[in-house]
């Protein structure tokens, strides 16, 4: 029966991906739009006001293109570009019109790296060496909030990387400025050759989010994003220093003050650390990083979870050094199968593990329009519960025609050998091929394939994936099948699963109905998941279809969908869910889902989700709700509860409800001033977490951080508490 309706299923979707339609996606064109920028005469101040002389004399940009809520044809929000530079920095001046002014203004709050979709944002997008794959982003509320970002083929981002720039923005009755200063320095280009005139990519976007419209210049098509840049205009006029060497130094200082009570045994202390990182831009292709003592105190810290699933948890890295540039290191944008992922760097054991000193750390990346060649050296101090460990990784892509790339990637790591901790050495390697091709504008085509060998134990493992999907205006259609056999181990990575097959075909169609103008889009689909044995293919794991006839996006930004999952299971392993033993076994049942948010702009906001149906031989419910209340961009709370409802499950048909409860705040005198704090109980564990943070950017990129952190479990088996308060302070200096 599961192999009759995975062929019926699997043929459907084939003859939907072989289906032509007429999709509304155009082609890049083949002459680019020109854009001119101006040099100032006059010194510039960055004030959100634009009254310069020379912002009158540069050329406006004003043609835009809307992609939301409906491809094409008027807009409500006119929005005007100017482009200036002077010997230091790149201008840009904008000017958003709304007939609102100020009263129509949606930001959440002042927070750096804000969210894409809560609030009214204008954004520029370059490529400075026309490299056609890669962009820089940066981007504003009408309240000055700074959001930069790398952009990888227009897949792979990377919203922690941190540039030095400024913007001021100031709001009136008519709609908002917005001021950017860029300095060349925070950019990578080439130098003209040859008298040749300076050309880059650049690409603007806006969302008035009221009424959810996105507008962008140039014309890209609505199922791709502003970073697409084979649709860049050329910006010239350009008249650039040299690019030369330049160096970033941002050392800090810390003291950490912490109070541990473990089972009654109770110790304190203070630690006094020094460090900091060194970027030197040898020239605007290659970037040489450096970090000593490196430490990672004011990152955000994860939130707990709940896993009811036979699959690891993905838990994101949130450190800053590893964040920058890790699309570099990332192959295709999924989960899965990561032959590299930092999070294994700096944690005494997997990825929620205690933090293991980083001594010193070093990268290299050279990047040009036909290659990138990159690589990292990590050396990890020896911890109570772990060795010493070297860390390293090679990777070179090689780009060919407009968005094709093909790479290879190296790791090893070298767990060292520890006589105080009684363990040996430990050697790891993979040896990773991927690449991206597209063969046309909406076709794209993923491919890895990864060997690993654990040295000591003569261990040889594989895993491969491929992906095809075609994304267009109408209709997205995709399949991906990834291969994992039970002997690959990238200690340097992370994998789901081991052992596994899975084939996930699958899609939905994007349907905007012309006379519902309150429905922006409805994405009714499907997707099949279908997993067996690596080692023995004809051993059944798992299958499920993920079925969502309503899946409803409104013109507000609110949103609600019903799905419905008949899910088939084979436990031939021992698996306990939250310490509820499964017996072994084949199993079916079915789930149904209710999911929504109101518009998330708004000052209050509500969202949630009702889970309901059979889990293996039992029942489970599960809610989950949030709200938040952000009365000014200058405060905001929010609240999520998760409530799960076990019955009859397992072996010994067992009950069980757990609550995780999580409540946070955040205030702000200005975009960099902020405090910011969240708590959070959980019932399974008995155990609460608080984290408070201020922060104070007190000059661009130089910050003062005060953290609480404190963790509590208090169960019949187990009292432990540990605090910690933390000061520390930055700075940045570029020369």
């Amino acid at each position: 029966m599961r192999k009759t309706l995975l062929i019926i299923l699997l043929a459907a979707g084939a003859r939907m991906l072989s289906a032509q339609e007429i999709d509304g996606n155009f082609p890049p064109p083949k002459k680019p739009k020109e854009v001119i920028a101006t040099r100032a005469k006059t010194n510039i101040k960055v004030d959100g006001q634009l009254n310069e002389q020379a912002w009158q004399q540069a050329i406006p940009i004003s043609d835009f293109f809307k992609i939301e809520p409906r491809q094409g044809g008027a807009y409500t929000y006119k929005t005007e570009v100017r482009i200036l530079f002077d010997d230091k920095n790149l201008y840009i001046g904008a000017f958003c019109a709304d007939s609102l002014g100020r009263k129509g203004i949606r930001v959440q709050d002042l927070r750096r790296d804000f969210n894409w979709g809560e609030n009214d944002i204008f954004g520029v997008q370059l490529d400075p060496q026309n490299l056609k794959q890669y962009a820089v982003s940066f981007q504003t509320t009408p309240y000055g909030n700074q959001r930069d970002l790398q952009n990888f083929n227009d897949q792979s981002t990377d919203n922690d990387w941190n540039a030095l720039w400024t913007v001021r923005t100031s709001r009136t009755d008519e709609g908002y400025y917005a001021e950017f200063a860029i300095p060349f320095k925070s950019l990578r280009y080439d130098a003209s050759e040859n008298g040749e005139e300076t050309a880059w990519g650049i690409t603007f976007t806006r969302l008035a989010r009221r009424n959810y419209e996105q507008t962008v210049f140039p014309a890209i098509p609505q199922s791709f994003s502003p970073y697409r840049m084979t649709y860049a205009a050329q910006l010239k006029g350009l008249e650039l220093p040299d690019p030369s060497a330049n160096v970033r130094v941002e050392p800090y200082a810390l003291y950490q003050y912490e109070n541990e009570n473990n089972d009654g045994a109770k110790s304190s202390g203070g630690d006094f650390k020094l460090g900091g990182d060194v970027k030197w831009a040898v020239n605007p292709n290659t970037v040489v990083d450096l970090t000593f003592n490196t430490d990672f105190a004011q990152a955000d810290v994860d939130r707990a979870v709940n896993n009811l699933e036979r699959f690891n948890i993905f838990f994101p890295e949130r450190r800053q050094f590893f964040l920058e540039n890790s699309g570099i290191w990332s192959g295709s944008n999924q989960f899965a199968i990561r032959p590299f992922f930092s999070r294994k760097i700096g944690l005494a054991g997997d990825f929620n593990a205690e933090p293991a000193p980083i001594d010193v750390g070093a990268r290299f990346t050279q990047r040009d329009e036909k290659q990138t060649l990159a690589g990292l050296y990590i050396h990890q101090a020896e911890t109570d519960i772990s060795q010493v460990g070297n860390f390293g990784v090679l990777r070179y892509t090689r780009n060919y025609g407009n968005e094709n790339n093909i790479g290879v990637m190296f790791t090893h790591r070298l767990d060292e050998s520890s006589d105080d901790l009684a363990l040996g050495k430990q050697n790891n390697s993979t040896f990773t091929v991927d690449g991206l091709f597209r063969p046309s504008s909406i076709w794209t085509v993923n491919y890895l394939a990864s060997v690993s060998s654990n040295y000591e134990q003569d261990e040889f493992g594989l895993s491969a994936r491929v992906f095809a999907g075609r994304s267009a205006n109408k209709s997205y259609w995709g399949w991906v099948t990834e291969y994992i056999d039970s002997k690959y181990d990238p200690a340097m990575g992370f994998i789901s699963q081991s052992n596994v097959i899975k084939h996930n075909p699958g899609g939905y169609w994007i349907v905007r109905p012309k006379k519902l103008n309150w429905i922006r889009r409805w994405d009714p689909g499907f997707f099949v998941n279908y997993y067996h044995d690596a080692d023995n293919p004809g051993n059944f794991q798992q299958a499920s279809i993920y079925f969502f006839p309503i899946y409803v996006f409104f013109t507000d930004g609110s949103f609600v969908e019903y799905a419905v999952t008949p899910t088939w299971q084979n436990i031939n392993f021992n698996f306990a869910p939250l310490g509820i033993d499964i017996a072994e076994g084949d199993y079916f049942y079915v789930r149904h889902n209710v999911n929504f948010r109101t518009d998330q702009s708004k000052k209050w906001s509500l969202s949630g989700s009702y889970d309901w149906g059979e889990f293996y031989n039992g029942k489970q419910e599960k809610v989950e709700a949030g709200a938040r209340l952000a009365p000014s961009p200058y405060f905001a709370v929010n609240f999520d509860y998760e409530f799960i409802k076990l019955r009859n499950l397992g072996e010994q048909s067992e009950d069980l409800d757990t609550h995780l409860t999580t409540v946070g705040a955040r205030f702000a005198l200005n975009p960099r001033i902020q405090l910011s704090s969240f708590y959070q109980h959980n019932t399974f564990d008995d155990q609460g977490r608080w984290n408070v943070r201020f922060s104070w950017e007190y000059q661009p990129l130089s910050f003062v951080y005060l953290v609480f952190n404190s963790n509590n479990i208090d169960t019949t088996d187990r009292v432990y508490k540990q605090d910690q308060t933390i000061a520390k302070v930055t700075f940045l200096k570029q020369f």
